[in-house]
């Protein structure tokens, strides 16, 4: 009798496993097919257009999804992580502070320009509750850039406690920057890139100059080796 109650305990793990890997793998086929959908129409899609997407039933997507906003912060999410993909390689080089702002800068720039409407998406939503969860959340991408920043400035007043504030205010810039760029195109993506660089190497050094540090222009900075 013992043996037969582990294979039903046995047996009923198995199934739920796989229950919960299809749940898992029909959530994610609706957030592929949302952000295919805003990728080519842009972020004012409907749940009905979604859902013929991923080929089922509209009121199937209520099964994984309570909502529409739930849908979004899911896709943001999904965002945010294809655009802390792309930036991560570049958050612990060396040099001047405007080459290392630029690294920053252009490969954010040029997933933008890859993907229009699903920045657009991304940036429409960053004033939402759970869109700071997703972007701005300390597992995101102002984690990284803060923990980036510490490891540039050590040894410091600034080390042990970037302003994350400043940060924030720069990411909103370059968003609307970006977004600006979009519908007037008034400047090619290297001028925005440069301008973008001049623009927030200036916010960081009036930063450090309230702490008392003055970076020169050619200095070179390393992670973990401070100014």
């Amino acid at each position: 009798m013992a043996d037969v109650a582990k294979w039903v305990d046995s047996t009923v793990r198995r199934r739920n496993a796989k229950e919960a890997l299809d749940r898992d793998a029909r959530r994610a086929q609706v957030v592929q097919a949302a952000v295919d959908a805003i990728e080519e129409g842009g972020g004012q899609v409907g749940m009905g257009q979604i859902a013929e997407r991923a080929g089922i039933p509209r009121p199937n997507v209520y099964r994984h999804f309570a909502s529409k906003e739930q849908l979004d912060a899911e896709v943001a999410r999904f965002a945010a992580t294809e655009l802390i993909r792309r930036v991560r390689p570049h958050l612990d080089r060396a040099g001047t502070p405007a080459e290392i702002v630029r690294g920053l800068i252009a490969p954010c720039v040029a997933w933008a320009a890859e993907h229009p409407h699903l920045f657009r998406f991304l940036a429409a939503q960053q004033q939402t509750k759970a869109l700071h969860r997703a972007r701005l959340g300390r597992t995101r991408l102002l984690s990284e850039i803060v923990d980036a920043a510490r490891a540039y400035l050590s040894e410091t007043p600034l080390s042990a406690d970037p302003p994350e504030g400043v940060l924030v205010g720069m990411m909103a810039m370059v968003d609307a920057s970006i977004i600006w760029w979009f519908d007037h195109h008034d400047e090619t993506q290297d001028q925005l890139v440069d301008r973008l660089t001049r623009q927030v190497t200036a916010v960081l050094a009036d930063t450090l100059a309230q702490y008392g540090l003055v970076l020169p222009d050619d200095v070179e900075l390393r992670p973990g080796a401070g100014a």
